[in-house]
């Protein structure tokens, strides 16, 4: 481009008032991110597109800058004043320093308006103002015609809703380009289409969606549809607009460097170019005969055309005809672009690589472009509960769905249809907060029993003194804990940027719902279900020295040598100490309130309720006396009075074990004979079998109570049969028979109430020493693994419970299923994608455990009775109960045996295989001995499940196998593939996998951050299955996964989110420095090179 020099430096020294913006800037040039020079100081003048640069204010320019092909990058950071002018032509950047905030955004909002597309935009917004303005003043001029009564209808737009099924999207097509004219003849085009929607009563261009890139061709067909779901506000007035552009620069498509407004266009830059656009309103196509409309593509000043596009209305329960020749003729000349975008922190859609061995590509997730979607239609099977009942629960399990509309091949020359479906939960910050109330709850409640110890010799009561000091600041963490998570708003996941916030630790990483629902045309629907989820591990609290499973055994083995300080009990009997604590916690108020029961049932005179009360009676404190029936509360009755002050141990004359006790207590059954005990003595002698008599009393009132009522009710039964000869006598006795039962059995119940109080407190005192040694044994190592415990168990139950939820609702129509639930159990399979290497053979040892731990959890299913459909989470450490809620009609549909509160079982197993670079280096240099010994551990655990299913369940209860021998041998080679050892044995996942659909189970996948091998895996998964089960086109699968993979399809072209700290980034590609592992799979000589050459890039870099 030529420019007159003399007409240029006249215009530089006009005066002031004739330039858009003038001031002070520090100003150079940039190579790469290194400045040339240290900025200097010029006094900037902007006229239109062009950039004076001068000395100072009365020097003539120096330099010229034409702000065309250029755009302005912006650092976002409060204290950055700089910005940078990139180039397409590829000079050195221009790098810009203002001496203030504000001066630094007022220049860059003038450079970014400043070309050529700016002045573009301003026209565009000054047309979208008249239009209002006319719009405005044809509304002034009706009303002036109109009666009042109509004015007033007039206040709100009337539009026109599309008419649909309910629960079903309210609009969905397909696209497809013909005839596309490229710049140069020569030139193949690589295209995607932009959706936009300019909604009628705002007048407002809107992004919305994009279809993935097909490659080499000016005849693409896009696999990839639009849909608009129900709560969308899409009427037959609001416009759609549809921009093709051509792709130039592959490795820049998707990344740009600013970020615009929701109503601006893109602008087009060095990964795309625009070929044309077009317009058609919705009630157009709604309403055209074929469902179909074909629309001419032309330039943006609409002179020149470009080509055709079609739009085609999709039903999900239709299928196209006639397209499959034309499609799998040109399968070999179009070429599939699949995008390699940054990481997006969010992690919303799904998108990742192809290849077993890689992760660099992230999932397609664009927040913004998220919309409500209808979560009815993909929750239940076509035999399923109708949306109106299936709508509440659900909607208060997910959230923030995004719905992708594609339509694939089948093998005979049909159209399948997928909806590809991603939410979010509330479960995941509801779950936890739970679970730390009754942390807290529990918690206070053992500090309560270590101060009611009593007296202590001043060994223990030093110890006792230091362990509740330690106990009351866990608690006050616990707390604090608890009280940010109330404050928390916003998005109802945490995202893998926040995975090392201490307020979010017992929070799951990105704990997601990824669902497939497929309408094959001679196949049944299906939906197919993966929980994605963040590997459960305390990143907070670091890998610095391992995770739980190192963490648990090393401080275990230290345990045992703790000498003289303390007593050493073993996990099983501090576990039964926290068992027999929580049963009389649990038992003791219902014995108490049967009792009452049963002497009200007396004081009515009533034989049938006094039978019922005394058989609930009778089982409880069965269950009572059952539970103190070890030898753990006796010796820690000994060992807590040795802690005593001044304490004398007298030996028995006869040694009696408690069951010979037990025996004798069954023929004691008179009040009289029962000897009340005092509490444990302080300084006297104490009797080693002192405990066995206190505890047998509680038998001995029992038996007594029992006696009573037999006793009454044969009285009873011989005065009607005496009242049958002389009615008149019977009456008189029954006047006085109700208050007569009630006086004899008052004084039994009221013994039997003491004597499980005097049991209750000591048992009490025992089990509260033992669990004194447990904590003063490994202060503060010990309460550190327990809240690492605790964080890693919150994440893993969230995603427990939502996974579970889903699946209920999903077979509440599958017998089947139902019946398998409430007789064996709920399979829950984790498919884990962590290497052994470095950190992350710490978080797949915390992994370990806390999916361990859920086989603790347990399943009730009870009728909601408001409208308030969240689980409710009872039950301490050692056990948990997690009810589930469900509405009136949905609940009936359960078998009998779910509806009476069964509790239902879950049986969690793990299959890890690393597959990343790290894997790599474990494999050739480290220690892959963990994931070895997890995958045979749970192979086991899995074997016990099918066997258990063989047993109880019939034959025909497997819906997907003709013959009963493919389960088995299906196990049998996940046996051998784990056993052979071989390096990245992906089929382990495969066939675990398989495995677990067959046997109706619960899937999940993790990685790191349940992004990059998460991704990679669910969709590889997915195709897989379209091709095995539902006849995908062996030519298109390829394509398929590519399309599923690409982020392009989410129609987020402008903005990309750095990894780990979720901030914008610049145009420039990340800086890697790993190389294709498939090099490093060739030789170690290979792996050695590039050891070498990335630590000198890494040194190169931070000297």
């Amino acid at each position: 481009m030529r420019f007159n020099a003399k007409d240029l430096a006249l215009l530089a020294k006009r005066p002031s008032g004739c330039f858009d913006k003038e001031g002070k800037l520090k100003i150079c040039r940039l190579v790469g991110d290194e400045k040339l020079i240290e900025p200097r100081e010029r006094w900037c003048r902007l006229k239109g597109n062009l950039l004076f640069l001068m000395k100072n204010k009365s020097s003539e320019a120096s330099e010229v800058v034409i702000l065309e092909r250029c755009w302005v990058v912006e650092f976002r950071s409060k204290t950055d004043v700089s910005i940078i002018l990139k180039f397409q032509s590829g000079e050195p950047d221009l790098y810009l320093e203002a001496a203030s905030k504000p001066d630094c955004e007022a220049w860059a909002v003038a450079l970014g308006e400043a070309n050529s597309e700016g002045l573009r935009n301003k026209i565009q917004q000054l047309r979208r103002l008249i239009m209002e303005i006319k719009e405005e003043r044809a509304s002034d001029e009706a009303r002036q015609f109109l009666p009042s009564s109509q004015v007033d209808s007039l206040g709100e737009p009337q539009f026109t809703s599309i008419q649909r099924i309910a629960n079903e999207p309210k609009l969905e097509f397909s696209l497809a380009c013909k005839g596309l004219v490229a710049a140069t003849r020569d030139r193949k085009l690589n295209t995607f289409i932009q959706v936009s929607v300019v909604h009628p009563a705002e007048h407002i261009l809107t992004r919305y969606s994009s279809t993935e890139i097909v490659e080499g061709t000016r005849d693409p067909l896009f696999l990839t549809g639009v849909t608009f779901p129900p709560e969308y506000p899409i009427y037959e007035e609001t416009k759609i607009k549809l921009t093709v552009y051509d792709v130039k620069d592959k490795s820049q498509g998707t990344v740009r460097t600013s970020v615009l407004p929701d109503h601006k266009e893109p602008r087009a830059d060095v990964g795309r170019s625009f070929l044309g656009c077009t317009t058609f309103r919705v009630g157009d196509l709604v309403k055209s005969k074929e469902q179909q409309l074909t629309l001419t593509l032309r330039t943006s000043d609409g002179g020149k055309t470009v080509g055709t596009i079609e739009v085609n209305l999709v039903k999900m329960g239709e299928f196209e005809d006639g397209e499959m020749g034309h499609i799998t003729t040109d399968a070999q000349d179009q070429k599939f672009l699949c995008f390699l975008p940054l990481k997006s922190c969010s992690c919303g859609f799904l998108s990742a690589t192809c290849a077993h061995n890689t992760e660099n590509l992230e999932r397609m997730a664009d927040r913004r472009a998220k919309e409500e979607c209808a979560l009815v239609r993909e929750c239940t099977t076509p035999e399923g509960l109708s949306g109106k009942d299936n709508l509440p629960s659900l909607n208060a399990v997910l959230k923030n769905p995004i719905c992708k509309l594609y339509r694939f091949p089948t093998s005979d020359n049909k159209w399948m249809r997928i909806r590809e479906q991603m939410a979010e939960t509330t479960l995941s910050f509801h779950v936890p907060k739970e679970l730390i109330n009754l942390h807290i709850k529990e918690d206070m409640r053992r500090n309560q029993e270590l101060k009611d110890l009593g007296e202590l010799a001043p060994h223990w009561d030093n110890m006792r003194k230091s362990v509740i000091a330690h106990c009351d600041q866990m608690l006050s963490m616990y707390q604090d804990t608890l009280a940010e998570l109330g404050k928390h708003t916003g998005s109802s996941f945490k995202s893998s940027c926040s995975k090392g916030e201490k307020t979010l630790e017992f929070i799951p990483i990105n704990l997601h719902l990824q669902r497939m629902h497929v309408h094959s045309p001679r196949l049944k629907d299906a939906l197919y279900d993966v929980i994605t989820v963040g590997a459960p591990a305390a990143h907070f609290q670091g890998f610095k020295n391992g995770g739980l499973r190192k963490l648990l055994s090393k401080f275990e083995a230290e345990r045992r040598n703790t000498g003289y300080q303390c007593i050493y009990y073993s996990p099983e009997n501090t576990a039964k100490a926290k068992e027999v604590l929580s049963n009389i916690n649990h038992l003791q108020p219902l014995i108490s309130s049967h009792a009452d029961l049963l002497l009200n049932s007396a004081s009515q005179h009533s034989p049938d309720s006094l039978k019922n009360s005394l058989k609930m009676l009778s089982e409880k404190t069965e269950l009572f006396v059952h539970a103190f029936k070890d030898q753990l509360v006796r010796s820690a009755l000994l060992a807590l009075y040795t802690a005593r002050p001044g304490c004398v141990i007298k030996k028995p004359a006869v040694p009696r074990n408690s069951a010979e006790e037990g025996d004798d207590l069954k023929h004691q059954d008179h009040p009289s004979q029962i000897k009340r005990q005092d509490s444990i003595p302080h300084h006297s002698e104490y009797d080693e079998e002192e405990w066995d008599r206190v505890w047998a009393n509680v038998g001995k009132s029992l038996n007594c109570v029992i006696a009573m009522v037999d006793r009454l009710l044969e009285k009873d039964s011989s005065k009607i049969k005496e009242g049958e000869n002389d009615p008149s006598a019977a009456d008189c006795k029954v006047l006085h028979a109700g208050g007569d039962w009630y006086e004899q059995l008052y004084p039994l119940v009221i013994t039997l109430k003491d004597c499980m109080g005097e049991v209750v407190t000591r048992a009490k005192q025992s089990m509260a020493f033992v669990l004194l040694q447990e904590l003063a044994c490994g202060l503060p190592q010990c309460l550190m693994l327990t809240l690492r415990r605790d964080i890693v168990f919150s994440q893993a139950l969230a995603g427990l419970v939502c996974g579970f939820i889903i699946k209920l609702h999903t077979s509440l129509h599958d017998q089947g299923f139902l019946q398998q639930l409430h007789t064996v159990g709920l399979l829950v399979q984790y498919e884990g994608l962590l290497s052994t290497y470095s950190e992350e053979a710490g978080m797949l040892e915390d992994m370990a455990v806390g999916i361990s731990d859920l086989q603790k959890v347990m399943f009730k299913v009870i009728e909601a009775k408001s409208e308030d459909f969240l689980p409710i989470i009872t039950g301490r450490r050692e056990h948990y109960v997690i009810e589930v809620q469900l509405p009136a009609k949905m609940f009936e549909l359960l078998p009998q045996e779910i509806k009476e509160g069964k509790l239902l079982r879950m049986y969690p197993v793990l299959f890890n295989v690393g597959i990343n670079e790290q894997q790599t280096l474990a494999e050739r240099f480290g220690d892959t001995t963990l994931q070895e010994n997890i995958n045979q551990e749970n192979l086991e655990l899995l074997k016990e499940y099918y066997n258990l299913f063989t047993e109880k369940m019939p034959p025909d209860c497997l819906p997907h196998f003709q013959e009963q021998n493919d389960l088995k041998g299906l196990l049998e080679n996940l046996h051998q593939n784990i056993q052979a050892k071989r390096r990245k044995n992906v089929e382990i996942m495969w066939l675990a996998a398989t495995i677990c659909r067959k046997l109706n189970g619960v899937r999940f996948t993790c990685c790191k951050s349940a992004k990059d091998r998460t991704s990679m895996s669910v969709t590889l998964e997915q195709c897989s299955i379209l091709r095995d089960e539902h006849q995908l086109h062996k030519d298109f699968f390829i394509r398929a996964l590519d399309c599923m993979r690409s982020r392009q399809t989410q129609g987020a072209l402008n903005e990309s989110d750095d990894p780990e700290t979720g901030c914008l980034t610049d145009n420039k590609p990340t800086s890697r420095h790993f190389y294709p592992v498939a090099l490093l799979l060739v030789s170690s000589h290979l792996l050695v090179v590039w050891l070498i050459l990335s630590l000198a890039l890494l040194l190169a870099k931070y000297q």
